[in-house]
């Protein structure tokens, strides 16, 4: 019976797929991979546990449409007007060049143009799922490549609509004058279609679908969703469109309405289940065959794609004028073939642009390049680390970078070097200029330092991973350097830099989470802030607020909270190396790591009787990657050396002014602008 053959193929599908995607996901790879794999095992070319190709393609259809209409629900109208310039200009030279080179390298194979800009459409596309997915994993969305990568996959995004309307004409070989009167006559339809679809969103879908909410049913308000993106692809489908783009329109309908949120969660569901089913199907339709006969044409190829991609997106991010570091990042995430290319093909199949055997072709470079990419951006920070040294590219353009880098009117000594000029840096920067203390700001976004000059910052255009960059900056000069810089890996590099280009400058850092702050410490930082623990003391702040808590009470508390939070993980760190299994609540835990000029280099812990003194005690040593716990008198410091200090707050401030000073006979008698507690928090 066939509708029980199509259940039997479903749970073939969904059952392997779980296995596989489980498997991934203990390897730390992402489940679209997997799902691509799956259906190329179970598939008419693998195991052949599923042999109808037609019904695949049905399948794939389904996926098709879904993946469409969640996300058109995903964007709107108003956001899409809204996209940064700077969206726009990298999408469009990336997607553009892409296809220009590819179309170039056809021509030479004396291959049809047309051929060359349908392939060169394929090819500009990159996988915003899979990109996506690895970068909040490692955190780096906020990051300047992260930003970057996702600018341009919106853009990508976006244009997949145009290339599917300009595919049927590419296809066709009926002479000049029937595909120009084919263009305009698409052309008109599209220009009704948008009309239509701007009055559906402002009008029929809100109030369709309040009429809907008003029957309090959950049932009826998913199936009224439904039925708006099936009834618009189907409409579009009717005009000579496809249904993949009319459920995208669909997606925008109903994301324009003030339902769309709720729609969006009812839907994720479908989402998930028909977009696992289209990677399926994709990898089912993969001919296992042409891997096993020709792998060097096809790995050659995948390779030179994946080169192709990788040159032209971290060219275009070069010449939007960020450093080199961060062009090699971007050109590392976006170097594979996206899952719109795979939509885009299969149409381009049904229009007859695209044969069977280069379909083949096309789906096997494609999955390669997608499986390749986790283990490419695995590399990324000694590749580019490579790609900033190599010579040409710094001749190129490491002097832009430095362009008016260094500042005219003012003498820099002892002043605040901030670098990043987002939301926290702007604080940092306006209330030193209220206070009157010397600073100066660096970032690597044009727009921001653009603000900033507008704002009359010392703003300066250049990347603090550079050691020239900071050296232009004074940082010999400088008392505090504050990285306030959202890429994880900038801020891990730019410690280094720093700490080697000075090592007596302090550092204060930022960080997004607490598991970073014992390897930022061990960087060289001398204190840092991590947004979980200040966030979770707001949100205690705002609670208490709401309950009239008086004010100094919640000040009172939100310290407290602050200073057990950073002693709570010093403990949690330092709990094997303490003698005591608990420590009293009033002993807090610091680090400080001894100042170059220290006077208590070379000496013995008994010489400095440290306790006797100061009252506090070195529970712990760190020397490089060693750390010695309670260590005796015998034991004697080295340079930048880490100590670990317990005591109560003013004992230990005491005890670091002491190391730093103290040793040389001087009064011990605290400062607060020469101590450094550095709680490790």
């Amino acid at each position: 019976m066939p509708h029980l053959q199509f259940l039997q193929d479903l749970v073939i599908i969904f059952g392997f797929s779980i296995v596989v995607v489980l498997i991934f996901q203990r390897i730390h790879l992402p489940s679209i991979i997997g799902f691509l794999i799956a259906g190329a095992v179970v598939g008419p070319y693998g195991l052949n546990l599923i042999d109808d190709v037609g019904q695949v393609r049905v399948l794939a259809e389904i996926g098709v449409v879904m993946l469409l209409f969640t996300i058109g629900l995903e964007f709107s109208l108003a956001r899409l007007s809204q996209v940064r310039a700077f969206v726009l200009t990298g999408g469009a030279l990336q997607v553009g060049l892409t296809i220009v080179l590819t179309t170039v390298v056809f021509l030479s194979l004396r291959e049809s143009w047309k051929t060359g800009i349908f392939w060169g459409c394929l090819l500009a596309l990159s996988s915003t799922a899979i990109v996506l997915k690895i970068l909040m994993d490692r955190n780096e969305l906020d990051a300047p490549h992260g930003r970057l990568s996702v600018g341009i996959l919106i853009f990508q995004d976006l244009v997949v609509v145009p290339m599917m309307l300009v595919t049927p004409f590419l296809g066709n070989g009926n002479g000049r004058t029937e595909s120009t009167g084919l263009i305009l006559f698409t052309l008109v339809k599209l220009v009704l279609l948008l009309g239509g679809v701007l009055l559906a969103a402002r009008w029929v879908a809100p109030k369709l679908l309040t009429w809907v909410v008003r029957t309090r049913s959950r049932e009826i308000f998913v199936i009224a969703v439904i039925l708006i993106c099936l009834g618009i692809a189907w409409m579009t489908s009717r005009i000579g469109l496809s249904l993949a783009i009319g459920a995208f329109i669909a997606g925008l309908v109903i994301s324009e309405s003030e339902y769309g949120h709720q729609a969006l969660a009812e839907v994720v569901p479908f989402r998930d289940s028909f977009n696992g089913l289209f990677f399926v199907s994709i990898g089912m339709l993969l001919d296992l065959r042409l891997l096993v006969n020709e792998p060097f044409l096809i790995l050659g190829v995948a390779a030179a794609v994946m080169i192709l991609k990788g040159l032209i997106a971290g060219g275009v991010t070069l010449a939007m004028g960020y450093p080199v570091r961060v062009a090699a990042l971007v050109g590392l995430a976006l170097l594979q073939v996206g899952e719109f290319s795979f939509v885009l093909a299969q149409f381009g199949q049904d229009q007859g642009v695209l044969g069977e055997q280069p379909y083949q072709l096309f789906l096997a470079i494609s999955i390669l390049s997608m499986v390749a990419t986790p283990f490419i951006i695995q590399l990324g920070p000694p590749l580019s680390d490579r790609a900033e040294s190599f010579r040409p590219l710094k001749q190129l353009f490491g002097t832009r970078q430095l362009t008016d880098l260094q500042p005219k009117d003012l003498e820099l000594k002892d002043h605040v070097i901030i670098a990043g000029y987002g939301f926290n840096g702007q604080n940092l920067a306006r209330t030193l200029k209220e206070a009157g203390l010397q600073h100066v700001v660096v970032d690597i976004h044009g727009d921001l330092v653009r603000l900033g000059r507008a704002q009359n910052i010392p703003i300066y255009f250049g990347d603090v991973t550079r050691p020239e960059v900071l050296r232009h900056l004074r940082i010999d000069a400088a008392k505090v350097l504050v990285l306030a810089v959202s890429d994880p890996f900038a801020l891990r590099r730019a410690l280094r830099v720093a700490r080697q280009a000075n090592p007596s400058v302090q550092i204060v850092a930022r960080s997004r989470y607490v598991r970073d702050l014992d390897e930022l410490f061990q960087l060289g930082a001398n204190d840092v802030v991590p947004e979980e623990l200040e966030s979770s003391a707001e949100i205690a702040g705002i609670v208490l607020k709401r309950y009239r808590v008086p004010p100094g009470q919640i000040t009172r508390k939100l310290d407290e909270i602050r200073r057990e939070g950073y002693s709570s993980l010093t403990r949690a760190a330092l709990q094997p190396m303490i003698t005591r299994e608990i420590l009293p609540p009033e002993v807090e835990v610091f680090r400080h790591r001894l100042l170059p000029d220290s006077p208590a280099i070379g000496k013995s812990l008994a010489q400095l009787e440290l306790p006797l003194r100061t009252g506090a005690i070195i529970v712990a040593v760190i020397r490089g990657e060693e750390t010695r716990t309670n260590p005796g008198g015998s034991f004697v410091l080295a340079p930048e050396d880490v100590l670990v200090l317990a005591g109560v707050q003013e004992v230990v401030r005491q005890a670091i002014i002491y190391l730093d000073e103290g040793v040389r006979g001087r009064t011990a008698s605290p400062k607060p602008d020469e101590s450094n507690p550095a709680p490790s928090g």
